[in-house]
């Protein structure tokens, strides 16, 4: 099998392509916090900043490029943006406390990528059976 049909084998899987985009934000995280602190913001607002930055480039990412959900409807939109934006919620706290836990012990960095190992594992099943499936709408 040659690397042009691993690649497309490897991208049919929404896991492979969630990873992969996962993987970019996270990169981008990275980049923002790294960034952030150099312009003088502290771990706690650095990790605020890139999660935010990462929300908008990751829903789009998400949406039409992991599950392929190419629906525009505004039904459709709001139900997924509703479902997303409370679970983004969810996870900006959760990331803010782990930062707060681990900022005098860990570099915001450390703090960020932990939160954002354990949030990527619950996202891709809410993702995938709740948010991006075939079956969201309105009420």
């Amino acid at each position: 099998m040659n690397l042009k049909t691993k690649i497309k084998k490897y991208s049919q899987n929404t896991l492979h392509r969630y990873l992969v985009v996962g993987g970019s934000m996270y990169l981008l995280e990275m980049l923002i916090i790294l960034l952030a602190q150099k312009l003088g913001a502290s771990a706690v607002l650095a990790v605020g900043i890139s999660f935010w930055v990462g929300l908008i480039v990751s829903f789009l990412l998400t949406k039409f490029v992991t599950f392929s959900d190419n629906r525009k409807n505004s039904k459709v939109v709001l139900a997924q943006s509703l479902a997303y934006g409370a679970l983004v919620l969810f996870n900006f706290f959760f990331a803010l406390m782990v930062a707060k836990l681990l900022e005098n012990i860990a570099p915001a960095i450390v703090s960020r990528t932990i939160s954002l190992l354990v949030t990527t594992i619950w996202n891709y099943f809410l993702y995938k059976k709740h948010i991006f499936t075939k079956y969201t709408e309105i009420m």
